[in-house]
């Protein structure tokens, strides 16, 4: 009766063990499989044309002047 017990115990911690193990590959798994929405790639010369005007380097007409040509 008592080998019958430790077979049934050792047979539940293996299950409970092998429960948790998947479960917690599971979740870290999806953090990485999933990474949400893509922002799309940033146009260099725009993002620079952008800071030139923003610091007053350019006057508004030279940005969107050159903003036409960019694009």
């Amino acid at each position: 009766m008592t080998g019958l017990f430790v077979a049934v115990a050792v047979l539940v911690l293996v299950a409970l063990g092998v429960y948790l193990a998947v479960t917690v590959s599971a979740s870290v798994g999806a953090g990485r499989a999933d990474p949400g929405p893509r922002r799309p790639p940033v146009d260099r010369a725009q993002e620079e044309l952008r800071l030139r005007y923003a610091r007053g380097e350019i006057g508004r007409e030279e940005y969107l002047q050159r903003k036409i040509d960019l694009e």
